[in-house]
């Protein structure tokens, strides 16, 4: 059964609804959900990035999304809920006759999309000027740069044109004064796995909890020879953490290959997935609530996945030649590793 619509990932709200611009809901401070801002100059790509990767819309698909003049509101349910907000581009939230407290105050990642494909002087200068706004007002938000839409840019190229969209934007915000900024870059494009990998990374950011992810993961790393281990989210494809050794982006695709084919397959969910609103969709639960596949001999990779809840996976592979004659070993780390890994999230 195939199931390229999304299960556990759903728009709060109808995405033809119109929304106030300065619609906010009353913040609860003792329920807040991690948010993160989409920004950037209109048509830059920021709804084809979200309804990509949130709602599985093929990217030949995107040239019809009509552009954002409204706030759209999104929710990312994993191990915990993502608040991800979509901010039309020809609007400054920043002015005075909107609720900037309300938009950006619980706000704990932006991400700035950027068409590289575009003139990006407007784009760079509306950029700096936000952050440097914002950091004056709320210190703690972290900005990443999409350098998007690069696919069709020649290698040199689009080096060139990374280097130098880099390069304008840390000189712009040091010559106002601003060291060492908090602005992370990453060149992406919907037709390859780039956004995936750079929206996990922004994810991350969005988690108290990565340090003591990353630990364990390193430990379960260690313990069963695996050259990385990712904990990922499963239907959206997104990981939430790594172990720390450098990402090798053939192996991530790999794993995220290994995903596609593991979701489609459901005689091996091991969890009750909830039914989509949005793709119709319900995934059916079976008996077995500790999945787990085990693949070797995939471009000399071993390949190990286990499910540790309804939402993560963990996946790893290796190249160690006696790993699939130590699965039982591994079989036991990986549950140890399950069970703190529960802990950690009951107490988040």
């Amino acid at each position: 059964m195939s199931v390229n619509g999304v299960g556990a990932h759903e728009s709060t709200r109808d995405e033809t609804e119109p929304v106030s611009a300065t619609e906010t809901t009353p913040v609860h401070h003792s329920n807040l959900k991690p948010r993160l801002l989409f920004m950037g100059l209109k048509r830059s790509g920021k709804s084809s990035i979200i309804n990509v990767v949130l709602y599985k819309l093929p990217p030949t698909e995107t040239v019809f999304i009509p552009a954002t003049v409204v706030i759209k509101k999104h929710a990312l349910h994993s191990f915990k809920d993502f608040q991800i907000w979509d901010l039309p581009g020809q609007i400054d939230f920043l002015e005075s006759n909107f609720d900037t407290e309300g938009i950006f105050s619980t706000a704990g990642a932006m991400v700035w999309v950027l068409d590289a494909q575009d003139d990006y002087v407007e784009s760079v200068g509306r950029l700096t000027e936000t952050i440097l706004q914002l950091q004056q007002m709320y210190p703690d938000i972290k900005y990443s740069v999409f350098i998007h839409k690069v696919d069709s840019l020649s290698n040199d190229f689009r080096e060139d044109t990374v280097r130098d969209i880099t390069q304008r934007i840390m000189d712009d915000l040091n010559d106002a004064g601003l060291e060492n900024p908090p602005v992370s870059f990453y060149s992406t494009s919907v037709y390859d796995d780039s956004i995936y990998e750079a929206l996990s990374k922004v994810i991350q950011l969005l988690n108290p909890q990565l340090p003591t992810f990353e630990a364990l993961l390193n430990t379960i790393a260690g313990s069963c020879k695996m050259e990385k281990v990712y904990l990922f989210d499963v239907l959206s494809k997104l990981y939430v953490a790594s172990d720390t050794s450098p990402v090798d982006m053939g192996a991530y695709e790999l794993c995220s290959d290994y995903i596609d084919t593991i979701v489609d397959l459901s005689e091996i969910y091991g969890w009750d997935r909830e039914k989509s609103e949005s793709a119709n969709i319900k995934v059916q639960k079976v008996d077995d609530e500790n999945a787990e596949s085990f693949i070797s001999g995939i471009r000399g990779y071993c390949l190990y996945l286990k499910e540790m809840n309804k939402y993560l996976a963990l996946i790893g592979f290796s190249k160690e030649p006696r790993f699939a004659e130590e699965k039982p070993l591994i079989d036991y780390n990986v549950q140890v590793f399950q069970d703190s890994l529960t802990a950690v999230i009951a107490r988040s």
